[in-house]
């Protein structure tokens, strides 16, 4: 069997689709969603196919078959939010929710008003697939509206209400907990109960905030476009950042596909500086990096000691991403960079210890390459990406806002001498490399399914086409209910007659008998 696939898909690939005109919507000011989306952009203009590219990172160095949509001006503003997140911390997990919610709203208003977007608005272009971005930035679903075109999502986060919803995948809140709480898939009663709130306030600021505000996106720049609910639900295909390695096993409809860990590649040769520090490390080095989205220059400066203070303590080298020419009160066996192939990094055999802010491309990175983690949650589905790491026993959990020193170096130290988190780690290594096809490969596959099948509605599932109170069974709950208590009255009602008549004739008896 395994041969028969391995023969199909080698088939497969020296047979592609050619010639496929596919825009890409990408808008975001987060790098890291940026990477994935990109990753198979330019995958797809390798294999021949036209795209089109909506983002804020244009390519510097000119790639065959891929064109820009320049929105780079966008990130002027996230520089200054991202200095301000580590003042944020403390948001409760609803107002995080709604936060998210309003702050997407607003970046998408902006985004229609750049200049570059109104000119490839007022464009004649056409177009035979759409993929846009999966998280709340529905108005630019009008393009599939536009160009009559099938719709593919993709969602950098793994599964949540808003991916679920539009294709009638099952969730259910008392094992899919939200993304916004750190719980893993076994919760506990409470930890179901605030799971199962979540889930309904999350679904009514959708359908009573962001979608009716953003249908008035929607109408002001897709003159004649459908309702936005209507588009809402017409997504061919959704592709998800997650897989069984790193998440839970949960339920996935035909046109829902994992495809987590497709940004990473094989490993390049690191620049010489960093190659010698780490071949260096006879006894092991730590990486410590916040991300893309996160800079370690902008946490506050005790915390900032805090770190500097426990890696002075460690016999092994730590390689810190830091975004500045210098670091007071270094250690000697501390080396700082601007920016590092972080994938690459994770893959030097002498990398221990992953240090991470949890971002679900980094775990991502560090189960690939087998490498234990210690997080450093701040926001977002940070803490339960890291929730997942601790339950599959790669690592350990240290919230941002608890960091103190003897914390962080009591957490280091215990992941570093601790055989069972590097062995952990290379047992969910070895689960994610074990795949038919890489997660490329497969993203590839079904974008090219989607376009030979004409959106392929055979995957559909029935549940769309179903109200809401129809899918939740309240309708039949409520007939249930009804002839249950109709049942029960009328029952009353008889033996009470019953009884009446019964006593009735007991006083007629005595009667007659006086």
């Amino acid at each position: 069997m395994k041969f028969v696939l391995i023969s199909a898909a080698f088939i497969y690939f020296l047979n592609p689709l050619e010639g496929v005109r596919i825009l890409g919507v990408f808008p975001g000011a987060t790098h890291s969603h940026f990477i994935l989306g990109h990753t198979l952009m330019k995958e797809l203009a390798s294999r021949g196919h036209e795209v089109t590219v909506i983002s804020a990172f244009p390519q510097k160095t000119p790639i065959k078959n891929y064109k820009d949509v320049d929105l780079s001006e966008i990130l002027e503003e996230s520089d200054e939010m991202k200095a301000a997140i580590f003042d944020i911390l403390d948001l409760n997990p609803f107002t995080g929710a709604f936060m998210l919610n309003w702050w997407m709203t607003n970046a998408t208003f902006e985004i229609f008003k750049m200049d570059n977007m109104q000119k490839f608005l007022k464009s004649d272009q056409k177009f035979d697939l759409v993929i846009i971005e999966e998280f709340m930035i529905y108005p630019f679903m009008g393009f599939c509206h536009r160009y009559n075109a099938p719709c593919i999502t993709f969602s950098a986060t793994g599964l949540s209400w808003m991916t679920s919803n539009q294709l009638g995948n099952p969730l259910s809140p008392a094992y899919i907990p939200n993304f916004f709480l750190p719980y893993t898939s076994n919760m506990n009663f409470f930890q179901r109960l605030s799971s199962s709130f979540m889930y309904v306030f999350c679904e009514l600021i959708m359908h009573f905030y962001t979608l009716p505000q953003q249908n008035k996106i929607l109408q002001e720049h897709f003159p004649g476009a459908p309702h936005i609910t209507e588009l809402y639900y017409n997504v061919s295909l959704t592709m998800i950042n997650s897989h069984v390695s790193t998440h839970s096993p949960v339920p996935l409809v035909p046109n829902m596909i994992d495809v987590g860990g497709l940004q990473i590649k094989p490993p390049k040769k690191l620049p010489k500086d960093i190659q010698e520090f780490l071949d260096n490390a006879k006894d092991g080095a730590v990486f410590f990096s916040m991300g893309s989205n996160l800079r370690s220059i902008d946490m506050p400066s005790e915390k900032r000691d805090m770190f500097l203070k426990t890696f002075g303590k460690l016999k092994q080298k730590v390689l810190w991403k830091w975004e500045d020419e210098t670091l007071p009160g270094k250690p000697s066996n501390v080396k700082i960079s601007k920016w590092l192939p972080q994938t690459d990094v994770l893959a030097h055999p002498n990398i221990k210890l992953f240090i991470t802010h949890g971002g679900l491309l980094s775990t991502t990175e560090a189960v690939y390459h087998g490498v234990p983690v210690v997080g450093i949650p701040l926001y977002g589905d940070q803490q339960m990406n890291l929730v997942n790491a601790e339950n599959n026993g790669i690592g350990q959990s240290l919230p941002f806002t608890e960091v103190t020193e003897e914390k962080l170096t009591n957490v280091v130290q215990t992941v570093l001498t601790n055989t069972k988190y590097a062995e952990a780690a290379k047992k969910r290594s070895n689960i994610m490399q074990d795949q038919p096809m890489t997660p490329l490969e497969r993203a590839v596959f079904w974008v090219e399914y989607v376009h030979r099948h004409k959106g392929a509605p055979h995957l559909r599932s029935a549940a769309l086409n179903l109200a809401w109170y129809q899918y939740l069974l309240l309708d039949v709950t409520a007939f249930v209910l009804t002839v249950l208590v109709a049942t029960i009255l009328a029952l009353r009602y008889l033996f009470k007659k019953i009884c009446c008549n019964k006593k009735k004739s007991v006083v007629s008896k005595h009667k007659k008998r006086n």
